[in-house]
């Protein structure tokens, strides 16, 4: 077959050169989870801390996996989270186009000048024709022993002639060794003889993934690339068939996994949260990102807070770790907290009103008050419900709730305080947390008590809760006098 190297020519023309070109190359199938998340976050901040160029890629060549939605779901993850690309299917660019499956009549035509140069062959052997290969610890495993890489042009013609299928494979040197280089890794040196013949062209035609990327990644003139270190193994592959076309090789990235503990890699099938998944149990965008982002990144010096600009300006590949990284619900949880501490009270309130509305009916309750108090001790959206939901009507609680050693009560105490408080509210004239505030204080002082003695009985009164979003009077404020003394007058009725 003769090649069009003319076709060759105009492809590697259209190649952009001069700056930093990254890119994200998800397959559309299922949420983002977090590695993934962290890889296209990267990919990110490695193009704009050096003005480059972030690119995204869907990689859809596995049909058997795609799942329906799911490039809608790349896209709307990414720009919540502020990962804007500038060349991508739906925005073009000058190397289109940025669907694997729209790109498929070029891996053939790359495979056939891989053939040219030596790099692959044609080979026709069925998945019985291997030879069976010894390795290490006593494992036998299944190695394609490259026969076909053997067979005459004359036999290979007659094969073609004979219309017998066929695959298209690596040819890797029998000997020798190759060696690749990693910004995280180093250089990692293998034995060729340690690596197989990869299938580079399936029988359908189609590429697989391996050789759809090398393909791609050239022609896109990607100068980085992030992936997880799972695919270290595969790298010397991709060397070598850089090396075979005479492209350059760009620069690896491998990062190393996010573990759901020192074991176990997390995972979707293990019930670990997704981008998706954290949003819905109340985590902030911005936060979850912040939190990815350190990850397996340490930026230095003690900042754990940081904006998109910020992590762009600080991102440096030094500061990424070969260790795994652990995924600390607990940390992500104090930074969502320190995240909502710092948001405007609008902002925080139009995030919060939906839960406040899953648990408030009460159109006399005000929404913005309560929010005002939650802001400052909310960790994650979803606490919310389970926090407030007193406003409506007090829940069930046991009267050893009123017992706290700290404030120094009991069942028996809080009745006698919340007695001796009834009068001095029924008789306030003024009902708001200041007044109500000053009138329990000076019952204190009146009374030669600790002010616990009487606050703590008052908001298990109002609340039937040990933790509220607010103290005592300022639940009783938000209430109403109506309100609270009627819960007041439930709770004298209830101990007694």
């Amino acid at each position: 077959m003769a090649l069009d190297m003319k076709f060759f020519e105009e492809m590697e023309q259209r190649i952009p050169h001069g700056k930093v070109r990254t890119r994200f190359a998800p397959s559309p199938t299922g949420y983002m989870h977090v590695g993934n998340l962290r890889t296209a976050l990267y990919t990110y901040l490695i193009a704009k801390h050096q003005d480059g160029t972030f690119i995204l890629r869907i990689e859809d060549t596995d049909q058997g996996r795609l799942v329906e939605g799911a490039v809608d779901v790349i896209y709307k993850t990414m720009a919540e989270c502020g990962l804007f690309h500038d060349e991508g299917p739906d925005v073009g660019g000058p190397v289109g186009p940025y669907i694997q499956t729209e790109r498929r009549g070029l891996y053939g035509k790359y495979a056939e000048l891989l053939i040219e140069k030596g790099g692959a062959y044609r080979c026709f052997c069925n998945k019985d024709d291997q030879e069976e290969t010894e390795v290490a610890e006593g494992v036998a495993i299944h190695k394609y022993d490259g026969r076909c890489s053997r067979l005459s042009a004359e036999e290979i013609q007659a094969k073609l002639d004979a219309g017998l299928p066929y695959v298209v494979r690596q040819k890797i040197p029998r000997e020798g060794t190759t060696t690749f280089s990693d910004a995280i890794f180093g250089d990692i040196t293998v034995p060729n003889e340690d690596l197989d013949d990869q299938v580079l062209i399936k029988s359908d035609g189609l590429p697989t993934y391996n050789f759809a990327n090398v393909i791609d990644d050239h022609l896109m003139g990607i100068t980085h690339v992030v992936r997880g270190s799972e695919y270290l193994s595969s790298a010397p592959k991709y060397n070598l068939l850089y090396q075979s076309f005479g492209w350059e090789v760009p620069t690896y990235i491998h990062c190393s996994p996010v573990m759901r503990d020192a074991q176990h890699k997390m995972s979707k099938r293990h019930g670990d949260p997704s981008y998706e998944d954290l949003i819905a149990q109340g985590y902030l965008t911005d936060a979850v990102v912040n939190y990815v982002a350190l990850l397996g990144w340490s930026p230095g010096g003690e900042q754990e807070i940081f904006t998109m600009d910020e992590l762009v300006k600080a991102f440096d590949l030094k500061g990424v770790s070969k260790s795994p990284a652990v995924f600390d619900i607990v940390k992500l949880r104090w930074m969502n907290a320190e995240y909502i501490k710092a948001m405007a009270p609008e902002a925080f309130y139009a995030v919060a009103e939906p839960f406040l509305k899953q648990a408030i009916t009460n159109p006399d309750v005000d929404l913005k008050a309560i929010a005002a108090l939650l802001q400052p001790r909310c960790e994650v959206l979803t606490d919310i419900p389970e926090r407030v939901d007193f406003f409506d009507a007090v829940p069930e609680y046991d009267n050893e709730l009123y017992t706290h050693k700290k404030m120094k009560t009991n069942p028996e105490n809080s009745l006698t305080s919340l007695q001796t408080m009834l009068p001095a509210l029924e008789a306030l004239q003024t009902w708001d947390n200041d007044s109500l505030y000053a009138c329990l204080i000076a019952l204190c002082e009146q009374l030669g008590v600790k002010n616990g003695l009487l606050l703590w009985p008052l908001r298990v009164a109002v609340s039937g809760k040990a933790s509220t979003p607010g103290g005592a009077t300022e639940l009783c404020a938000l209430l109403g006098k109506e309100e609270s003394l009627k819960r007041i007058r439930a709770a004298i009725e209830k101990l007694s």
